[in-house]
């Protein structure tokens, strides 16, 4: 059996949905009051509730069917994040006549910083790829599984490549149990359902 679906939670359940990336500092305050930090995690590693405002009965059918799928924690699937689920004219890199392979990755920036994110779950079929501007129609492969991207030929010596996709996070149920409510003949609601992002 696989430990993660290629199949994406319906994104009936993105909406009302609320999460993002969360990193780890451990923090020690020493005597004269200055603080210690250490970065524990230099990756981000997204987190996600599912939220509690009411749902049909038949959209609670469905993401129960899929919790039973997944077997609450143990198997991960894919998650559209409502606030970032596409890149853009991403840099992947530049061309030296030898490299054939680029990670899709996605690049935050805030002034003179960065952080660079690897996309490795691209959406199939939306990932467009370009050559010093110039879209490239054929010639190349795109892993949904991975967001490795393969050229059959090496880009030229300077040629900057760059993309533009959709994306989904993997992740998986961070709880066993399935918390509903039924709150009327037709209408159910759940407690929150916390997802967390998958590192594979």
């Amino acid at each position: 059996m696989p430990s993660f679906y290629e199949i994406q939670l319906p994104t009936v359940f993105t909406i009302g949905t609320r999460g993002g990336p969360q990193f780890l500092t451990s923090i020690i305050v020493l005597g004269s009051g200055y603080e210690q930090r250490n970065v524990e995690w230099a990756k981000a590693r997204a987190k996600y509730e599912i939220g509690t405002e009411q749902r049909t009965n038949a959209e609670l059918d469905l993401l129960r069917d899929f919790f039973y799928m997944c077997k609450g924690k143990a198997y991960g699937f894919r998650f559209k994040d409502g606030g970032d689920f596409e890149g853009v004219g991403e840099e992947l890199g530049t061309g030296d006549n030898i490299e054939k392979d680029f990670q899709l990755i996605k690049t935050y920036t805030y002034g003179i910083y960065t952080y660079v994110r690897t996309i490795n779950k691209p959406v199939t079929d939306t990932t467009v790829i370009y050559i010093d501007g110039a879209a490239q129609g054929a010639g190349w492969t795109v892993s949904t599984i991975t967001g490795l991207v393969s050229f059959t030929v090496a880009p030229g010596i300077g040629k900057v490549v760059s993309a533009d996709y959709e994306f989904d996070v993997p992740v998986r149920f961070d709880i066993d149990w399935f918390p509903q409510s039924f709150d009327a003949p037709d209408v159910s609601s759940i407690e929150s359902i916390p997802l967390i992002e998958d590192r594979i």
